[in-house]
């Protein structure tokens, strides 16, 4: 009841958001090309609706693409790092250096290495959607209460037994929340990834919309860009809820 009020109560702010963004930009009489009113874009998007459709499918596919890659990615390397403590500490500090490089300053090396084909524009969803997993993942794996690790050793648990039945479901919590931020960067990371030469995708839309200074239609791939990424959020959340319930009960305290 207080979650769906709270939620009420967004969608009412969001509503009066637009309502002074519309009365602004008709009152001080803005032109469309500069900012255009939320009721245009509507129009736009209504209006436009044909054309813009096979794009949005295409960055669908391409983040969902890259979204799958980076979480299997992501949960390898740090199950790597948690079980082999000499590979975490080469690789660890390495892999916090790395998220100092901005994507878009590899893209052109990655147009140079392998083209312009799907395989940078999969690299660069990955690289976007993988820290996030990576350290959630691990923190995850810490989190696992030590008597509980205790008793699993005194019961003669081997190493393997000990991750795979107790450290790995208590990490599902983390988890999820790392792929939660990843698929909202997944769709960011698509449309950055259209942008080296995609012939279709909302990162195209976009750039042709810029260059014919048509705002309404930026605005349009913006707020879409948005609905893709709470839609792909609340997804991760509804398998959450599936993968986590009751996850303290189904903790196996057993060495079989």
């Amino acid at each position: 009841m207080k979650r769906g009020l709270n939620k009420g109560r967004s969608m009412l702010f969001i509503a009066f958001l637009l309502c002074i963004w519309e009365i602004s930009v008709r009152l001080a009489e803005i032109p469309h090309w500069l900012l255009p009113a939320p009721s245009r874009i509507f129009k736009e998007a209504t209006q436009s609706y044909d054309t813009f459709f096979p794009h949005v499918m295409a960055t669908i596919q391409l983040a969902l693409l890259g979204l799958t890659i980076g979480v299997l990615c992501g949960l390898s390397v740090a199950i790597l790092l948690h079980r082999f403590v000499f590979i975490r500490e080469l690789l660890y500090p390495i892999l916090i250096m790395s998220q100092n490089i901005p994507v878009l300053v590899l893209a052109p090396l990655l147009i140079i290495w392998f083209g312009f084909g799907l395989l940078p524009k999969l690299i660069i969803i990955c690289l976007v959607c993988f820290f996030p997993i990576v350290i959630a993942t691990m923190d995850g794996f810490r989190q696992t209460p030590a008597e509980l690790k205790h008793y699993f050793q005194m019961i003669g648990a081997s190493k393997s037994q000990l991750f795979w039945k107790l450290e790995w479901p208590y990490a599902y919590p983390a988890i999820f929340s790392g792929v939660k931020i990843a698929a909202t960067y997944s769709v960011m990371g698509a449309v950055i990834a259209e942008w080296l030469g995609a012939k279709k995708g909302i990162g195209v839309y976009m750039t042709l919309s810029q260059s014919s200074f048509r705002t309404d239609r930026v605005f349009v791939a913006i707020f879409a860009i948005i609905l893709l990424s709470l839609l792909l959020f609340y997804l991760i959340r509804l398998l959450e809820q599936l993968f986590v319930k009751g996850r303290g009960a189904d903790v196996t305290y057993s060495k079989h």
